[in-house]
């Protein structure tokens, strides 16, 4: 088959299709991927260790921060609605006021502000800022909420609800860039 009859992969791959179908498809695979993170777990207390940050990442950065942001509410229906979505196939509203509310209901808005902030521009130190201030504010949240909520002690919060996972978020927020810049190297239209 010659290069020129070869269909695009990034064409039939675009993510800034205008087709409503097209833009419902990408945010659904997102929030299935998000949901898929969750069964990545490693248990802890309070808050287990889980791959859901790294999708949430990559959801802002290649659908934007609408369709970013979108794609996590539509994680957080979904496991509200019924659907065993959360770490330890939890689901339901009192997930939301669990010990890990505060990340998930964070979800959303660190999608946006990572799409947001890639939207302006994709070179490796902004994507790094990008995404480490998305991580920032999933953490921020989540220690916030536990500290409200829960531990009632600051230094607690932060040592069981921030400090803790350092490590293991430094490795995703690493991954979460080095996909993104693979994949938008190899299909620029989705970068």
């Amino acid at each position: 088959m010659s290069a020129t009859s070869k269909p695009s992969l990034a064409k039939h791959l675009s993510f800034p299709e205008r087709s409503v179908l097209a833009q419902f498809a990408w945010i659904s695979l997102f929030a299935a991927a998000t949901a898929a993170g969750a069964r990545f777990e490693i248990p802890h207390y309070p808050v287990p260790y889980t791959l859901q940050t790294l999708v949430v990442l990559l959801a802002g950065a290649f659908l934007g921060a609408r369709n970013g942001a979108f794609s996590q509410l539509l994680y957080l229906a979904v496991g509200i609605i019924g659907a065993p979505v959360f770490a330890s196939g939890g689901f339901g509203i009192a997930r939301l006021i669990g010990p890990t509310g505060g990340y998930l209901l964070a979800f959303p808005v660190a999608a946006a502000v990572v799409g947001f902030m890639v939207e302006q521009r994709k070179s490796l130190p902004w994507l790094l800022a990008s995404m480490a201030t998305g991580l920032l504010v999933i953490f921020t949240s989540g220690t916030l909420h536990l500290f409200a909520f829960y531990t009632h002690d600051l230094g607690t919060a932060v040592s069981s609800g921030f400090l803790i996972f350092s490590w293991w978020d430094l490795l995703k927020l690493t991954a979460a860039v080095m996909i993104y810049r693979e994949i938008a190297k190899r299909w620029p239209r989705l970068g």
